[in-house]
């Protein structure tokens, strides 16, 4: 199959894939008598960050260590600067205190740790199960927490309501069925990272791109193309504070369980001075994200405006050979 053809088409299997294992995965849980709550936590968040571990997981398997590393990067630079950008945007709203007091401090410290596990130009497979073991602590944690809040367990209620229903949600489903849809989706997303992967990296070839580059763009905004559509349709729908955790929690899973879970598919190998521009955007955006969401106001539209503008600047540096 031809480069780009495969690219697109790895593209929107990796996008029918999420959508349908969020869906099916959430309604199975709901079949299953799992609580509401657990599924906005759990199934929801992993399942918008599925393309990235799908990619990462063949990237690291095939040997592109710097197309797993970038996938985190160029996610986590698009999840702010484009999807939180577009996001407050369209509709400006006040972070809860839930997230100010919980997600925020999580953002900043797993953002601050990639450098740190990439210092010595690798991440081995002992830090990936540790990066592993961090993520699966951090959502027995965040599940704990919220539990304790009645308030925050009906925003999580809504916010796997609004997921599952931009998903493709509709009528009830039985186990069966819905199990099916979710073992159809993870099938499909599997298949869609192989080609968007095998399909990128031939095109990175052909037109001279470096791993890194094509990871940081092409990999990073296809595989973020569910936080996309989530963020954007639930900021449309008035659901800025669901479009803003879904970019805040997507961010951290990418730190922690795609990266680890990449690093325990195979050895990742970066070179951490060539991602040092990289590493520093996603750092400074990162910050600045917490910044603006520590303030218990809305943010400006202006705000959101600025972080798609830098992110497009990023993109052209990227493409004048930076």
């Amino acid at each position: 199959m031809i480069p780009a053809l495969e690219v697109v088409a790895g593209c929107v299997l990796l996008y029918l894939g999420a959508e349908w294992f969020v869906a099916g995965a959430t309604r199975l849980a709901l079949a299953l008598r799992v609580p509401q709550l657990l599924v906005g936590l759990t199934v929801v968040a992993y399942g918008t960050s599925a393309p990235e571990i799908a990619v990462g997981v063949q990237a690291a398997l095939d040997g592109h260590g710097a197309v797993a590393v970038g996938n985190v990067l160029g996610s986590n630079i698009a999840n702010i600067g484009l999807i939180l950008g577009l996001a407050l945007w369209l509709r400006p709203v006040a972070p809860n205190k839930s997230l100010r007091a919980r997600e925020l401090p999580m953002l900043v410290a797993s953002m601050v740790n990639v450098p740190l596990v990439l210092a010595d130009g690798s991440v081995g497979r002992a830090e990936g199960i540790g990066l592993v073991i961090a993520s699966l602590a951090y959502t027995g944690w965040m599940v704990a927490s919220a539990r304790r809040s009645a308030q925050e367990a009906v925003g999580d209620v809504e916010a796997a309501g609004a997921a599952a229903q931009a998903a493709g949600g509709g009528a009830e489903q039985g186990s069966w069925r819905a199990g099916a849809v979710a073992a159809v989706g993870l099938a499909v997303l599997l298949l869609g990272g192989q080609w968007f992967l095998r399909g990128a990296v031939a095109l990175a070839s052909s037109l001279g791109l470096s791993d890194r580059v094509i990871g940081l763009t092409l990999v990073a905004v296809g595989t973020s193309l569910p936080e996309l559509v989530t963020s954007v349709i639930a900021a449309r729908r008035g659901h800025g504070d669901i479009a803003i955790g879904n970019v805040v929690g997507s961010n951290i899973f990418n730190a922690l369980l795609c990266l680890g879970a990449a690093a325990c598919a195979g050895q990742i190998a970066a070179d951490p001075g060539g991602l040092a521009t990289d590493l520093g955007v996603a750092l400074a955006l990162t910050l600045a994200a917490a910044a603006l969401l520590w303030r218990p106001v809305a943010p400006r539209r202006w705000v959101g405006a600025a972080l798609v503008a830098a992110y497009v600047a990023y993109l052209g540096w990227l493409a004048a050979g930076g």
